[in-house]
């Protein structure tokens, strides 16, 4: 991307105050980048991971880092992050979830005006972890752009016992009283 990058006017920080660009305005969607201006996403065989789109789009939406604590459940998005994305957002390891959705709550504190920062947790057991600290952003209002990994939604597809256990339905509804919004997409072309 170029410093030209038009996305940049058009960062979404999913607050509570509503949805506003990082330059304070209200957010016009007609002008919201659409997913034709970014190049496709995937091996030069023409794949599209969807890993490499959740890439794609934080770096659309100048997102510069992503605190995880590492993980089976979204790891595609975690070897996304360093092939496909090539270093960003920068990654910030974290030794628990808290402490990752803490990281994000304090750099929006710091930016002026508040701006995302992202964060990557395991589904069911990453998501408990990090809601209370997810709650406090919520009520400290502060935009943090959480992603949950999951197991695979086609039972077919899940190895015996850990796929069970980090697989939800519905994983939102974990944080979905105090998040601004949510969304469980099943497949690449409902990213």
């Amino acid at each position: 991307m170029t410093d030209a990058n038009p996305a940049k006017e058009t960062t979404i920080v999913t607050d509570n105050r509503g949805s506003k660009n990082t330059d304070g305005r209200s957010l016009d969607y007609a002008s919201a980048p659409s997913p034709a201006d970014h190049p496709p996403a995937g091996p030069s065989d023409g794949t599209a991971y969807g890993s490499d789109l959740i890439v794609d789009a934080l770096i659309a939406h100048d997102i510069e880092y992503i605190a995880i604590n590492p993980g089976a459940s979204f790891r595609g998005l975690h070897d996304s992050l360093v092939n496909h994305g090539e270093g960003r957002p920068q990654i910030i390891l974290c030794n628990h979830e808290n402490i990752a959705v803490g990281i994000a709550q304090g750099y929006a504190k710091a930016q002026s005006p508040a701006r995302p920062m992202a964060v990557a947790l395991h589904n069911i057991v990453g998501l408990l972890n990090g809601a209370r600290q997810t709650y406090i952003s919520s009520i400290d209002r502060c935009p943090v752009i959480i992603l949950g990994g999951t197991g695979p939604v086609n039972e077919a597809q899940r190895r015996p016992s850990v796929d069970w256990h980090h697989t939800a339905n519905v994983q939102g509804n974990a944080v979905r009283d105090f998040v601004k919004w949510d969304d469980q997409p099943a497949t690449v072309d409902s990213i």
